[in-house]
Order: C-alpha cells, then sequence, then structure tokens
C-alpha cells in the first residue's frame, strides 16, 4: 500500500493487514520540499532483507546522506505540522464544497465522500492534505484561477510547509482515467501550513478574478 498522501501519522497500513507500505518521505515526513527519499516498511523480516541486500547493493537504491539529514531534520516537526494541516484542509474542503461553481470536492473528512466511512474508521488523527475540486470553467480559465493566487503556490507536488495547487487539465493524457466529474475544470490542492483563513480568503478573490 502507497501510503503517502495519508502519513503515518493519520494512517497505519501495517496494523490494518497490509503486508508492505511504501512512502514517499520526500512530502510529508520531509514536510520542506527539499530532499528526495522513500521507505518500504514490513514486518517480512525475511523478504525485508531481500530488499536491503539486493535492492541497496545491487540496485544502488540508498539515499544520500545529506537527503537523509535533511529529512530526519525535518521529521521532528512532522506530527505538528500534520495537525495543523489536518484542521486546514478540513476547514477549507467545507468552505469549497459550499461555493457556488465549484463542480465537485473529493476529501476523505467530507461526509459526502463515498470513502468516508472507510476512512473514519481508518485514519485515526485525520484525513490528510490533499483536496480534489473541480471548477465549471474550460482549462484556460482554471490555469487563470491558480495564476491569480497569491498566497497559495502554482506548483506541482504535495506535502510541503506551502500550498501548492496544480490544474489537471482536460487534454491530460491519464484523464480518461479518471471518474466523469474529474475530467473537467479538475484540480489538486495540497494545503500547507498557512493560515487556512489566509488560503480560503486566497481562494476566493481568485475565483472573483476569473468571475466564478
Amino acid at each position: 500500500m502507497d501510503n503517502t498522501f495519508a502519513s503515518p501519522y493519520n494512517q497505519k497500513p501495517l496494523e490494518l493487514g497490509a503486508d508492505f507500505v511504501v512512502e514517499a518521505v520526500t512530502k510529508y515526513i520531509n514536510g520542506h520540499g527539499d530532499a528526495q527519499g522513500g521507505a518500504i516498511i514490513s514486518n517480512d523480516l525475511e523478504t525485508m532483507d531481500r530488499i536491503r541486500y539486493e535492492a541497496q547493493v545491487n540496485v544502488g537504491s540508498v539515499i544520500s546522506p545529506f537527503n537523509a539529514w535533511q529529512i530526519f531534520r525535518g521529521s521532528v516537526t512532522f506530527p505538528l505540522r500534520m495537525e495543523r494541516i489536518n484542521q486546514s484542509a478540513q476547514k477549507i474542503a467545507d468552505w469549497l464544497e459550499k461555493r457556488e461553481n465549484v463542480t465537485f470536492v473529493s476529501y476523505p473528512g467530507l461526509l459526502s465522500h463515498p470513502g468516508h466511512e472507510t476512512a473514519l474508521k481508518q485514519m485515526k488523527n485525520g484525513y490528510g492534505g490533499v483536496i480534489s475540486f473541480g471548477l465549471d470553467a474550460d482549462d484556460k480559465t482554471v490555469e487563470r484561477f491558480c495564476a491569480a493566487l497569491k498566497v497559495v503556490t502554482f506548483a506541482v507536488s504535495l506535502g510541503h510547509d506551502e500550498s501548492l495547487i496544480s490544474p489537471q487539465p482536460s487534454y491530460d493524457e491519464r484523464i480518461h482515467l479518471y471518474p466523469e466529474k474529474f475530467r473537467k475544470g479538475f484540480i489538486r490542492f495540497s494545503v500547507g501550513l498557512e493560515n487556512p483563513d489566509d488560503i480560503i480568503r486566497d481562494l476566493d478573490q481568485a475565483l472573483k478574478t476569473i468571475g466564478l
């Protein structure tokens, strides 16, 4: 199971029956967008030994010492950051869901999310910081919305200390793999550590800028 979006603060897949868990520690665990790394976790010690010796020795899958130091440094504040991100994302998702011209909001903390009951059972501290939502607008207008933001950064990735937003245009080669409602005006939003009221005001002014 890839647990990157939930993070180990919110969900512990091994306790839920997963055999192997992968974490992109580049994201929430590091939390500063300045280091790359990944982790594989399992209680299967024999297989973990094979991964350790075959992947690390033969393939060279070894993190650099400096990246490792950056990730360890960032992990010190990981629980505090996730607590803030969980709270902010829930507040922002609730606000987005009430907005006219927002066609959908997909966030497991919302009662309207089809997986909410499952998330309620599995995710103990919150629902993470990634919100997907849609605007009733074409690709160019969605890009204008993202570019009009002043607090939120128009960039890819997730799990940083700063909020990041990225549109998924209708011409993306993978868009046909998404549910129908995601195929127009789809935006992925990673909530950061900024004051959630500042983020909401920023989203509001950007929506008004494009006439929504």
